[in-house]
């Protein structure tokens, strides 16, 4: 099978790049390195993904993605530095390779950025993945895994989150524009026979999880005995899931994919253990054999005070089972980010 995976030198994009590698099938790799975080994690994120040699000289950003996607190029897999927001490249791509099924992850990311720069938000996350759809239309392509997000759900009162609760209420441009993709998403479908799966993620983290990112933050700032920003009173929490979960997750939406259709379904994917941020850095405290030395600030606008996910429709649907607890997933980060 050949499938086209969007973000693929990304923290879940570069797991699931590596696991569809491992069990044979062919990869394309479609990433624009955006200067969201520094290129450089991407770029060792993809020689990790395709098991190639870490000791890679760095240059300039142009210089250095042209000679990655050179050492990079096999018979199963093929990486292009192109930005969905341009039809025109992505038809190319499309027009040179006969893909069964497209992956897409990429997305402009973060609730926080989004309430600063809520047009680049739309005109990726929303214009981007409908280029998507058109090409996917045009080149008669009928199987999609969309990545959405578990803040769609807002401060949803009732908890766990169903998929079947209102979503109406976003309360972040990110958030409204994963709720977007999800319900033009359907209109593919429904127009064009495309099957498709939107998966809502729920806070993951693990190894090559985004530096940005709460946990992966939180011990840096702790290893640099730097202050820890800490939003609140601690007591926002979230259904934290581990990489090797939610990529199982995926895999196990591509094939109920291919053996079914007439298919449109929105899924969580979550552990269903809520963690509130007190206990998420005493963790890492614990793990790390350090304590951090934290700044209380306010609750941010646009932070939800709670995720959690109910998975009975993962778990009928797909057979996901998450087995990995907080404390067993936090104690896998530690050793990674301590010898990264």
């Amino acid at each position: 099978m050949i499938y086209l995976v969007t973000g693929g030198s990304g923290f879940i994009g570069s797991h699931l790049v590596e696991q569809l590698l491992k069990e044979g099938h062919s990869v394309i790799n479609i990433d624009n390195f955006d200067d969201f975080y520094n290129y450089q994690i991407k770029i060792k994120n993809t020689l990790e993904s395709i098991e190639k040699p870490s000791d890679f000289e760095f240059h300039d950003k142009e210089t250095d993605i042209e000679h990655l996607i050179s050492i990079s190029k096999s018979s199963n897999y093929t990486l292009y530095y192109q930005d969905i927001k341009d039809k025109e490249g992505l038809e190319r791509i499309f027009r040179e390779h006969s893909i069964d099924l497209v992956i897409h992850l990429a997305a402009l990311a973060g609730v926080r950025p989004s309430i600063e720069r809520p047009l680049e938000y739309e005109e990726v996350n929303i214009r981007g993945t409908m280029n998507l759809w058109e090409l996917c239309k045009d080149f008669k392509i009928k199987k999609f895994i969309c990545a959405s997000s578990s803040s769609v759900y807002g401060n949803n009162k009732k908890t766990p989150f169903e998929e079947t609760d209102n979503v109406d209420n976003p309360i972040s441009p990110y958030a409204a524009t994963k709720k977007c993709g999800e319900v033009l998403g359907h209109v593919y479908h429904q127009l064009y026979q495309i099957d498709m799966i939107q998966l809502r993620f729920f806070t993951v983290y693990g190894p090559r999880q985004r530096p940005d990112l709460a946990i992966h933050k939180f011990a840096r700032l702790i290893a640099e005995n730097k202050e820890i920003p800490f939003y609140g009173d601690g007591s926002t929490a979230r259904d934290y899931t581990y990489i090797d979960d939610i990529i199982d997750g995926i895999m196990k939406s591509v094939v109920y994919l291919e053996n079914n259709s007439k298919v449109y379904e929105i899924i969580n994917l979550g552990e269903s253990e809520v963690i509130n941020l007190s206990e998420m850095l005493s963790a890492l405290e614990k793990n790390m054999d350090k304590k951090a030395t934290i700044k209380k600030l306010p609750i941010q606008p646009g932070d939800v005070q709670k995720t959690c996910a109910d998975i009975a429709k993962a778990r009928t649907l797909l057979g996901y089972h998450p087995d990995t607890s907080f404390q067993n997933g936090i104690k896998k980060f530690v050793e990674w980010f301590l010898r990264k």
